[in-house]
């Protein structure tokens, strides 16, 4: 059975490669160092710097095996292959709450480079999922766990 692919935008593919690069490159390194020195402190089982130590080195871990699982099954999206004025991974949707017409742009990519903060929702969220498949002028209805909210496409790229 093949694992979970993961979609994702080039420049994504490319962050999540630079975040893996720092991980293994910089911050192994130093949490093995810090490892090291909270050792010399002596006695273990009552070392508060070397059980931190050992709890960053298992999340470094952690974040690094996960990084390579999903760079291993990453898809990249070619937003230019689908159609220009539907709203399809890889585009970024401008619309309007109805009624007062408040402007929101998003872009929709793949769960593993989503960051609302930035603009860029998972194709896997309410709001993607509402907005996948519809064209300039649509109207839709978004159910969030604040409500249903309605809203006007504008502009697709």
């Amino acid at each position: 059975m093949a694992g979970k692919v993961y979609p994702m935008t080039l420049e994504g593919k490319e962050k999540l490669e630079k975040e893996l690069d720092h991980l293994k490159s910089v911050k192994r390194k130093e949490v093995v160092e810090r490892i090291k020195i909270a050792r010399s402190f002596g006695d273990l089982s009552e070392n508060s710097e070397y059980e931190s130590a050992k709890d960053e080195q298992a999340f470094v871990e952690g974040r690094i095996s996960t990084l390579e699982n999903m760079l291993q099954h990453a898809e990249i999206i070619d937003s230019s292959n689908g159609a220009k004025d539907e709203v399809s991974l890889g585009r970024t949707v401008t619309f309007v709450e109805l009624p007062d017409e408040e402007e929101e742009e998003y872009t929709i990519v793949g769960k593993a480079e989503a960051d609302p903060f930035s603009g860029k929702i998972s194709n896997e969220s309410p709001i993607a999922q509402a907005l996948l498949g519809k064209k300039v002028g649509d109207e839709v209805t978004i159910e969030t766990p604040g409500g249903a909210v309605n809203i006007r496409i504008t502009n697709i790229d």
